[in-house]
């Protein structure tokens, strides 16, 4: 299906997590190839409640509580897709997906491939990263460059209640595999979002803030982040044009690199460790395409390449954040920090 733009004139403010509730059940009305199967997912309506309400609007058949086994949730999803269902598989903690690399990256990813272009898996799995709210190293981690890295998926990653609900549904309504990352600590982050269904196409970055003088690449929570430190720094007379990808793979990687041609100068921030991240890949993409435009290294923030800490001080440290963002553009410009 065409992707579509909403035209509804009913537009509340609904949380980050609430899109995700709403999404699914208005693809679970629309379409009985959609099911829901993950942790919990029925019984508690996910560890997030993502899932609240749905059990009792479309019974145990499409709302499957599963084993605890990742390998085994990612295997029923990429098995009912490969026959014509079109499954949204939960796996609660992005840490977990390395339960279930083997089904993601030698079953799911290949299947297209290795059959010539006759299997189609229209497969959804959704999950949740990141840091901040005390849940250790095993359950704050922000994995997206492991699944980036492998040919057949799709990555998404919505920042705003708005694109969690029109990614998500078109995710589902994508013939490939596809990866919806979100943020647990973006759950409760409310914004305009209409009630009709609609899609925000993948592959099709957003431009949250115009300036002239840097371009900022947000990956994720980095996005609100992101638009912080511009706020921050106008008062400097630093004008940050602000880019939030949406979609990593495919990455829109034409829109960065307009920017930077105009502005010259490029940060790029996600919370994922720095080293290996997301942000080195979209580095490299913008020196290929924008080399003589720009008038200094592309900058990058990302955090510390260590496990996430449990301790609360330690794990502020640990996180990116906007002032860590706000001193790494002062630097690619050359411009002191205030009081220095």
């Amino acid at each position: 299906m065409a992707a579509t733009a909403a035209t509804t004139t009913e537009v509340r403010e609904l949380a980050y997590g609430a899109a995700v509730t709403e999404a699914i059940a208005q693809l679970m009305r629309d379409d009985d190839r959609v099911f829901v199967a993950g942790e919990d997912v029925a019984a508690y309506g996910g560890v997030f409640r993502t899932f609240s309400g749905l059990l009792d609007e479309f019974g145990p058949n499409r709302v499957v509580d599963t084993p605890i086994s990742e390998q085994a949730i990612v295997g029923l999803g990429t098995g009912a897709a490969v026959v014509g269902l079109r499954p949204i598989v939960d796996v609660m903690f992005m840490d977990f997906m390395g339960v279930a690399m083997d089904q993601i990256m030698n079953q799911a990813a290949k299947l297209k491939y290795m059959f010539g272009g006759k299997a189609v898996v229209p497969l959804t799995i959704t999950t949740w990263a990141g840091a901040g709210l005390g849940a250790a190293a095993q359950h704050s981690q922000s994995l997206e460059a492991f699944v980036c890295h492998l040919p057949g998926l799709k990555v998404v990653n919505p920042t705003t209640p708005y694109d969690m609900k029109g990614l998500l549904i078109a995710a589902v309504r994508e013939p490939n595999p596809t990866i919806v990352i979100g943020n647990k600590r973006m759950l409760g982050v409310s914004g305009p979002v209409p009630s009709e269904m609609y899609e925000v196409p993948l592959g099709v970055a957003a431009v949250r803030r115009e300036g002239t003088d840097v371009t900022v690449v947000g990956v994720g929570r980095m996005v609100p982040e992101a638009l912080k430190a511009a706020e921050e720094l106008a008062t400097e007379g630093i004008e940050c044009e602000v880019i939030d990808p949406r979609t990593l793979q495919p990455f829109d990687t034409a829109t960065v690199v307009d920017s930077a041609r105009r502005t010259n100068r490029v940060v790029i921030a996600h919370e994922a460790v720095r080293f290996g991240g997301i942000g080195a890949e979209i580095a490299a993409q913008i020196q290929e395409e924008a080399f003589d435009y720009l008038d200094a290294p592309v900058g990058r923030v990302g955090a510390p390449f260590a496990p996430v800490p449990f301790s609360p001080p330690l794990e502020r440290q640990y996180v990116p954040d906007a002032a860590k963002i706000a001193d790494e553009i002062r630097a690619v410009l050359g411009r002191p920090a205030p009081g220095s």
